[in-house]
């Protein structure tokens, strides 16, 4: 006879399965971001999945490739090339080639007789090699570890898509609260997939391209270059493109274009900023809304441990986790009060 009773037996086997829970994901975290990324995936396509699968009847594998392809060719392809793009521009920046170096002497000037800051801008140029570096540590690293991060997610979400029943069952019957709270938790990691990805990445491309038209018109050189930084850092509510417009306009000032400066400074902060105020009430109406401080401390949770996917994983990692909370406290309440109903009125 065994010296443990049942609850006693079924207590170690719940530590048994933390402890090596624990210990796989430790194993896969370097394929973290692979599952992150088909999770992110398989939540923005399902709808166009299950319209060509159970309304078109069209054949599962074939519309799981299709996805598949239509996710590199929108997705994956014009975030290397951006990314790739940006690195190429960072170096040439090392090489003193590029056109800013000859502001950044003119703004040493100026900042050492107004602010007694002579080496302003070598600082400057030290703080963005440092970002560059934290942002794109997997593209600086090695081809062949995107590749494998690819191939994982890919592989994922063939078979996520091709056995989506089998898939939603099996996560549902491991979910550790009951199936409404399960449904509930479904449709706010749909949501919040959708205003963090979807949603920010529209505002992101639109502000990127206001920017790159506006350092077009006002003269400043490799406009697609800032456009693209202007895209990246748009992932940040409080930040966004149009604060580049803040130097922009200084070093026009500081090279005798008063008048351009300053068009270009409201050209920033008021049109380019209203737009992403405008494009924010619109999404959110269809959308779930994230609250600005979810995406800043995302973001900062993201950088370190995806790189530059860390501007989109980051907050998605922070919301899914807040909506565990909200499961979890919910589960908390329900419990409490059929222990109260079972128990009684305290007397």
């Amino acid at each position: 006879m065994s010296i443990f009773n049942y609850k006693q037996r079924n207590n170690i086997t719940l530590i048994a399965i933390i402890l090596l829970g624990c210990l796989l994901f430790y194993a896969l975290s370097d394929l973290f971001s692979s599952i992150l990324g088909a999770i992110v995936l398989y939540t923005i396509f399902r709808p166009f999945y299950l319209y060509l699968v159970e309304g078109k009847k069209w054949n599962k594998s074939l519309v799981a490739v299709i996805i598949i392809l239509i996710s590199v060719i929108l997705v994956v392809i014009p975030f290397l090339t951006l990314s790739f793009m940006m690195i190429d521009k960072i170096s040439t920046l090392n090489r003193n080639t590029f056109p800013i170096e000859e502001w950044l002497g003119k703004l040493d000037k100026f900042a050492g007789s107004n602010f007694k800051q002579p080496h302003l801008a070598d600082s400057i140029m030290l703080r963005v090699g440092s970002l560059a570096t934290d942002l794109f540590p997997s593209i600086l690293s090695s081809a062949v570890s995107i590749l494998i991060t690819l191939l994982v997610m890919y592989f994922l979400l063939y078979f996520m898509f091709v056995q989506m029943r089998e898939f939603e069952a099996g996560l549902l019957r491991y979910a550790p609260f009951r199936e409404q709270h399960a449904m509930k938790f479904a449709v706010a990691l749909r949501d919040a997939t959708y205003s963090n990805v979807l949603g920010q990445g529209i505002i992101s491309i639109v502000q990127g391209v206001l920017l790159a038209n506006g350092f077009l018109v006002f003269g400043i050189p490799d406009p697609v270059f800032w456009g693209v930084v202007g895209a990246f850092i748009s992932f940040l509510p409080v930040v966004g493109a149009p604060t580049l417009c803040i130097p922009a306009a200084i070093i026009l000032m500081i090279n005798g274009h008063s008048l351009k400066g300053v068009l270009l400074l409201v050209y920033g902060l008021i049109f380019i900023g209203n737009v992403d105020n405008v494009l924010r009430m619109i999404i959110n109406k269809r959308v779930a809304n994230t609250h600005p401080i979810i995406s800043i401390i995302g973001v900062f949770i993201g950088i370190p441990l995806f790189g530059i996917l860390g501007l989109v994983f980051g907050p998605v990692l922070l919301s899914y986790f807040l909506l565990l909370v909200e499961i979890y406290e919910t589960n908390r309440m329900a419990a409490d009060r059929l222990e109260r109903i079972k128990t009684g009125p305290d007397i």
